[in-house]
């Protein structure tokens, strides 16, 4: 059916294409990818979303989000108003967890005692202990923070206000993306929207550990022109990090349109383009690791283009790709963070105006 596969809910049959994007991009007989139009329940307590801007799995199964209560429209949440303005809808709480069915397993988040909630939250980690870590991207959002998995607040390492720039070992610079190390017990941050490096701290007590920019030299916050693969530093953002059981650091220059590969001690190993002739807010919005073995490959969020790539690690190669722009089903508008699996399901979150998650499960 050149690619084409007729994926069967226990809601709705769906055609969907398989591991291309457009018909003849398929590579390699690559797994291939169905939308689940079921998948998630819907929101309880007449809640709805905001643009969804984090998105990670857990060690339960479980998928979390967290999302900007902010950007929902008046008229998306009349039930919100005083008198109420229509029977729905509400801001959901910032953060959502959901297990594997997609149903609400408990919410929570926003401004509290003893932290300073973000303004405009960006990315969520949740590490094997069960904390989950939540960053922001306003201007003035330079901080982190630690919550337990109910939502008690543990820690922050920064603080609202003004970047110190990004060779400071203190402030953060409007952070979009954390992972920790476990052995180590070390957290990578992508850092990001107002600085241009990774940074590395203490998962316990936030001590600065080390940090580094593009090809592992000092970052330089001198202002460069993006969209360049060949670029001697970050554009912002930052966009992600994340860690490979090998050891490798895999981090996202979103605006340069390329995935840079380093050692954990900073030391440049190569990169990867990723669709480099994108312009628009580039092309590697976020990237994730197959939960094979060997982690072989790698799935890249393509905001700009609407598509999710899956790459071979090693190489670099593109075997496949799924997706396009749009608003239906299995299409993105707004594309922003990626998440798998232990089964290989990948989940994607969308910002702008797309404001939702969607699952994409295995099809052989």
């Amino acid at each position: 059916m050149n690619g084409i596969q007729l994926f069967l809910t226990p809601v709705v049959a769906l055609l969907v294409v398989l591991g291309c994007a457009q018909p003849g991009q398929r590579e390699g007989g690559a797994q291939g990818y169905a939308v689940d139009v079921a998948w998630p329940r819907p929101l309880p307590n007449s809640w709805t979303l905001g643009q969804v801007s984090g998105l990670a799995t857990d060690d339960r199964g479980h998928i979390w989000l967290i999302h900007r209560p902010s950007t929902i429209a008046a008229d998306e949440k009349g039930a919100a108003a005083n008198p109420p303005g229509a029977k729905c809808c509400i801001p959901a709480p910032p953060v959502i967890e959901l297990d594997a069915a997609g149903n609400v397993v408990q919410a929570w988040g926003g401004p509290g005692s003893g932290y300073d909630w973000p303004k405009n939250e960006h990315g969520i980690y949740v590490d094997p202990a069960g904390n989950v870590w939540v960053g922001g991207n306003d201007a003035a959002d330079h901080q982190l923070l630690k919550f337990t998995r109910d939502g008690k607040f543990l820690m922050q390492i920064g603080r609202p206000g003004k970047s110190e720039g990004s060779n400071s070992r203190t402030q953060l610079g409007r952070p979009a993306h954390m992972e920790l190390d476990t052995a180590a017990n070390e957290l990578y941050v992508a850092d990001g929207y107002g600085n241009k490096r990774v940074i590395v701290f203490d998962a316990s007590s936030g001590q600065y550990k080390r940090h580094w920019g593009a090809y592992g030299k000092a970052p330089d916050d001198a202002k460069l022109p993006a969209y360049n693969p060949e670029s001697p530093q970050f554009a912002n953002p930052v966009h992600c990090v994340r860690l490979a059981r090998d050891g490798m650091v895999y981090v996202c220059d979103r605006s340069n349109n390329r995935i840079q590969v380093f050692r954990k001690d900073g030391t440049y190993v190569r990169q990867f383009p990723i669709e480099p002739k994108t312009l628009i807010t580039g092309s590697v919005h976020d990237m994730i690791l197959s939960p094979d073995p060997l982690q072989s490959h790698l799935f890249v969020a393509d905001g700009s283009n609407g598509e999710v790539h899956i790459v071979e690690r090693v190489s670099g190669t593109r075997v496949a790709s799924f997706g396009r722009l749009g608003r239906y089903a299995g299409q993105f508008y707004g594309l922003h963070n990626i998440a798998v699996d232990a089964r290989g399901n990948i989940y994607t979150a969308e910002v702008r105006t797309g404001k939702r998650v969607q699952k994409f499960s295995r099809v052989n």
